[in-house]
């Protein structure tokens, strides 16, 4: 009777403490606006099985690409409320809260990947993040989503006088919707969700993305001619709420932290390895793809300087000043 009782009491408890690791069990769902197999795709899929690992599967992480959680906007607005527990997003987008991160969609601001590294993996990069804190939002690193090019479904584009007429999509913040229009072009400031069916419906011609974007959104599908431009580098910030970062132990913010710096890591790695054989897929879809000459790429250059002059002002003389010298340091 004694050793019936012992094994009623030993199966409740094993039932208690198995019913107490589930409820300690921390779900977080991470979103992001691009496709599945897209390099920050990858990445956030990489976090999620570093965080598992470290965590011993206390804290699990659900990947939602696709905008499936809704747009930036909307999930800028969510991560706010502690209704969406993390999101990566361009950088660019936090400069609606926080003006200095309008910094990051400078036209030419970066030559090449080393000197976005130095910038974003540097004081500078991270002294940004920290502003965020304020609007409910806490940085852990930066993705990318790489160096953005021109596409559109009028005509190829060999000069920069080409441009001008076309109507094209941007991201919906001011520096984007001011170089359009220093091209003669029309911006159209679009949700990324809402870019396919606009391409495909012709409400707008053309759109600018990295190669990796447009091979996983399937733009080429919509999209005739491309034009490599390089005219912006988009870090990509990884972000978490505020108000679940301050729920969480020491010990779980440092995995999450450390999880995040590794697939950071990892996620650049997989953009840059990627980019080549993105263009020749491109290709074989169909797409025409010109190369800017050096003469008008110049150009180009001149046509965006009223623009930096005019963002410059409003973001503010510290700010620009401080990416100025982290960039001068990379360039040594």
């Amino acid at each position: 009777m004694k050793r019936i009782f012992l094994k009623t009491v030993l199966a409740a408890a094993a039932l208690g403490a198995l019913g107490l690791a589930q409820a300690q069990t921390r779900t977080i769902k991470f979103a992001n606006q691009n496709a599945e197999g897209h390099p920050i795709v990858l990445g956030m899929q990489k976090f999620a099985e570093i965080v598992a690992a470290k965590s011993g599967g206390k804290l699990k992480v659900n990947v939602y690409p696709g905008g499936a959680l809704g747009s930036d906007q909307a999930n800028v607005s969510a991560l706010q409320g502690g209704t969406l527990e993390m999101a990566s997003m361009n950088s660019g987008i936090f400069a609606s809260i926080v003006k200095d991160f309008a910094i990051y969609d400078f036209p030419f601001l970066f030559g090449n990947a080393k000197e976005a590294d130095a910038v974003v993996d540097g004081p500078f990069g991270t002294g940004l993040h920290k502003k965020l804190e304020d609007k409910g939002l806490v940085g852990l690193t930066y993705y990318e989503l790489g160096f953005r090019q021109l596409t559109n479904s009028k005509r190829a584009v060999a000069k920069v006088e080409d441009i001008g007429g076309l109507k094209l999509r941007v991201i919906p913040n001011p520096i984007n919707v001011d170089w359009v229009n220093a091209l003669g072009a029309n911006p159209t400031p679009l949700p990324f969700p809402e870019l396919y069916a606009a391409l495909e419906q012709g409400a707008v011609d053309g759109q600018e993305n990295p190669v990796a974007t447009i091979r996983g959104a399937k733009l080429y599908e919509v999209q005739k001619y491309m034009t490599l431009t390089n005219h912006q580098y988009n870090p990509q910030s990884v972000v978490i709420s505020k108000r679940f970062w301050e729920s969480l132990s020491e010990g779980d913010r440092k995995i999450l932290q450390e999880a995040a710096t590794e697939s950071a890591k990892y996620e650049r790695e997989q953009s840059r390895a990627q980019a080549a054989s993105i263009m020749a897929e491109l290709k074989k879809s169909g797409m025409q793809i010109t190369e800017l000459s050096p003469a008008e790429v110049t150009k180009l250059r001149e046509k965006m300087k009223p623009v930096i002059a005019k963002h410059s002002a409003s973001v503010g003389e510290a700010t620009v000043n401080a990416v100025v010298a982290e960039l001068e340091k990379a360039r040594k």
